[in-house]
């Protein structure tokens, strides 16, 4: 196993805009606590301990992270269209979500329901790559669905983004799956387009 890649402590002479939490960390990058944590683990992300035992993430090391992860996604996307689902009761959530993934200038091709029983049927027309929605959903348990879709072959590598006005700590003591990300309502646009990029190349998809 490779050892963490972690910076020799600079707690004399800290420069706070130089590095963030774990916390701040998994916004910024779109993923999970728990998979930062691996990241640093494995060397993926550069890191130091305070005499505390708070982890402190190099922000340059996030940003060399982000370029090469959108670099390997257009590669990878060369030849393919990625299918997004978005779902959404509030037509300007919906409008939100379709200005922002179709103006990056990824090969996006953006699905739209407004509700839960709209969804299912648009999984079942065009079998999305990643499903962008709401627990909270007009017809169906969001929670459920996603639980569905995970028990079944035909959709369980489906990648799941989840915005919420809820707690992400309420959202994980409901079940949600650790790997599934959680944007927070109203969603920033870099926060969602990070979100994006991390769930369709399959980075968030570490166990716990």
């Amino acid at each position: 196993m490779t050892s963490p890649r972690s910076l020799p402590s600079p707690e004399q002479s800290f420069d706070a805009t130089a590095y963030c939490s774990t916390r701040q960390a998994a916004a910024l990058l779109g993923v999970s606590h728990r998979t930062v944590q691996l990241w640093v683990e494995s060397g993926t992300l550069e890191a130091w301990k305070t005499a505390g035992g708070h982890r402190r993430i190099a922000l340059s090391s996030i940003e060399r992270h982000v370029e090469r992860r959108r670099q390997a996604m257009l590669d990878r996307a060369a030849p393919t269209r990625y299918r997004v689902l978005v779902v959404d009761d509030d037509p300007a959530t919906l409008a939100m979500y379709d200005a922002n993934l179709t103006r990056w200038g990824l090969p996006l091709d953006v699905v739209r329901a407004s509700n839960g029983f709209e969804a299912l049927i648009r999984i079942g027309e065009s079998r999305p790559h990643l499903l962008i929605g709401d627990l909270s959903m007009p017809g169906v348990d969001g929670l459920r669905m996603i639980r569905t879709l995970r028990a079944s072959e035909a959709y369980r590598d489906m990648a799941v983004v989840v915005v919420s006005g809820l707690d992400p700590d309420t959202i994980r003591a409901m079940g949600l799956p650790e790997d599934i990300p959680v944007l927070a309502k109203p969603v920033a646009p870099d926060a969602l387009r990070a979100a994006v990029e991390a769930a369709l190349l399959g980075e968030p998809c570490l166990e716990r």
